[in-house]
């Protein structure tokens, strides 16, 4: 039986963070949920942006924009139930953390991608829109083909 390893507590809190995040993932995934899924999905996505926060706090090989991409999948989340308002919240701390630390590419696109999906579930057309270009405009400078692909096909769901 192999010996069980000890994690100290920054790998613990980095462990959590991720498997989280996957677990999330599980559930974004499904085409049906039950409302104690959806519960649970929130849930999950909150926990660990939670954990990359302690682990961004403490300087422990975390950056914001783990934070950004936590507030990212707590956006996606918040769009996939319904809760535009609080879909569109999480998009611009995503957004604000990208214009605070200067990153561009496929995260500020993702922010934008992020508000916009917010809107268009809280039934504002013209903020969707609004942020539908800005996402298009910071996807067409992302140079890798497949990365702006895969982000070309998340705006046309929008």
């Amino acid at each position: 039986m192999p010996k069980e390893e000890k994690l100290t507590l920054e790998k613990w809190h980095r462990k959590q963070a991720v498997d989280l995040f996957n677990a999330t993932w599980t559930y974004l995934d499904k085409e049906k949920r039950t409302k104690e899924e959806d519960d649970t999905m929130v849930n999950l996505s909150h926990a660990s942006r939670y954990h990359w926060g302690v682990r961004v706090e403490n300087n422990w090989d975390a950056s914001p924009i783990n934070l950004g991409r936590g507030d990212w999948q707590l956006s996606r989340v918040y769009a996939i139930i319904g809760d535009g308002h609080r879909a569109v919240y999480y998009g611009k701390t995503y957004l604000d953390i990208c214009k605070k630390e200067g990153i561009k590419g496929w995260d500020l696109a993702y922010a934008y991608e992020a508000i916009a999906r917010g809107y268009a579930v809280a039934g504002d057309e013209k903020n969707k829109a609004k942020h539908l270009d800005l996402a298009k405009k910071a996807t067409a400078e992302v140079e890798d083909k497949d990365t702006r692909d895969m982000l070309e096909g998340d705006l046309k769901t929008i």
